[in-house]
């Protein structure tokens, strides 16, 4: 019973976030390219090379964003996330970010999951070009995701 308060609340506050958060009517600020994963204390063989790609926009408190990669099953996802600076200096910044994933046939192999779509939630680091997000697991079958990749701005003025 409280797994599904924990996940009914998770999607309301995920929802809410979504909607405060709505990308503006413009083009998208900044591409990232994720290159790989790294699950900590695995007990299973994941796939650790998972190319993918997404598009983001920035707002004022929060970037969203929206993109593709091979998950660590092998498969094709699609992820929306919604990301929240809490640090920024000149050459990088640290951000909470959440939203949720759509892994096709394997949201079952997951805690928290609406069928096929689960929920992520962790932090970002960007330094430079280079990213790195951690998402803390169950520890059923790994304790926790490291990925990573590289950033670039869309515009002139961003790095």
């Amino acid at each position: 019973m409280a797994g599904h308060f924990a996940r009914e609340a998770f999607v309301a506050g995920t929802m809410a976030a979504g909607l405060a958060a709505a990308p503006p009517a413009a083009a998208q600020d900044r591409v990232s390219i994720l290159l790989g994963s790294y699950h900590v204390n695995s007990s299973f063989n994941f796939e650790e090379v998972n190319p993918g790609a997404f598009l983001t926009w920035e707002g004022e408190r929060f970037d969203w964003s929206v993109g593709g990669f091979r998950n660590s099953y092998g498969g094709g996802s699609v992820a929306a996330m919604v990301g929240y600076p809490v640090y920024d200096w000149n050459w990088g910044q640290i951000a909470l970010t959440g939203g949720l994933a759509l892994y096709p046939g394997d949201g079952d192999r997951f805690k928290y999951n609406m069928g096929d779509v689960i929920p992520l939630a962790g932090m970002r680091a960007t330094v430079g070009n280079a990213f790195v997000q951690a998402f803390p697991s169950d520890g059923k079958s790994t304790d926790a995701i490291i990925s990573f990749g590289l950033t670039f701005g869309l515009d002139t003025s961003a790095p």
